[in-house]
């Protein structure tokens, strides 16, 4: 199917499923999944200057200042897979990188977004994301301890890696992270609903549910343009 130029937000706290759902929606429309989160993460893996500049912020569970957001996804935005669209993980974060984004796309010739707020309650996203364990080597290895177990305690079913938990895992960091979302983020559903851009859910029912009630919305914008 052709996306028609799509550019997706997915709005939602951390651990409202916003990567889970990414993911799929990048198989079926075909256009890549642009995470801030994984771009900022890759550059403190490599030592790069922008991920030093990044770490202190992240590790403390707050936002990575506008400027070092909006500077990286103006760079991934101008490489050639982005040309048909994309979907937005984790930016905006604020209104003012949501005016940002804007003038982003306007220079690229790409259109206002489709935005989708997932919503979750408190206590789902503190089970979901303190139980969470990632493989060191390799993407596929993603597991929680209370809902999606491995096969053994602390190994990695694809590969056999380790599994770990993230800094940013651990209970204290979460709450930090859900209170700056609260203050900073929570706002853009009031700034995308004035604009007549924003679809709230609230998740209810399995991933294949939600991920037709989300595809039922892209498509039929799709079918608008």
């Amino acid at each position: 199917m052709s996306n028609n130029g799509l550019v997706l937000i997915l709005l939602g706290a951390p651990g409202a499923g916003k990567g889970t759902y990414c993911k799929e929606l990048k198989t079926r429309y075909g256009i890549p999944q642009i995470s801030t989160g994984d771009m900022f993460r890759a550059a403190v893996k490599e030592g790069s200057e922008l991920g030093h500049q990044a770490v202190a912020y992240m590790d403390q569970g707050a936002l990575v200042p506008d400027n070092l957001v909006i500077g990286l996804v103006r760079d991934r935005f101008n490489q050639p897979d982005c040309r048909a669209g994309f979907i937005l993980d984790g930016f905006p974060r604020t209104v003012e990188q949501a005016d940002a984004l804007v003038g982003l796309l306007k220079g690229i010739q790409m259109p206002l977004p489709l935005v989708i707020s997932l919503d979750v309650d408190k206590e789902t996203l503190i089970r979901r994301l303190s139980g969470r364990r990632m493989c060191r080597s390799c993407d596929k290895g993603n597991f929680n301890v209370f809902t999606l177990k491995p096969k053994v305690d602390g190994i990695c079913d694809y590969c056999g890696g380790e599994l770990y938990q993230r800094d940013d895992d651990q209970e204290s960091v979460i709450l930090k992270r859900l209170a700056v979302y609260t203050e900073q983020t929570e706002p853009l559903i009031d700034y995308y609903a004035a604009r007549n851009a924003l679809h709230k859910l609230v998740l209810k029912g399995g991933i294949e549910d939600m991920l037709k009630t989300i595809c039922g919305i892209i498509d039929g914008r799709a079918a608008k343009v």
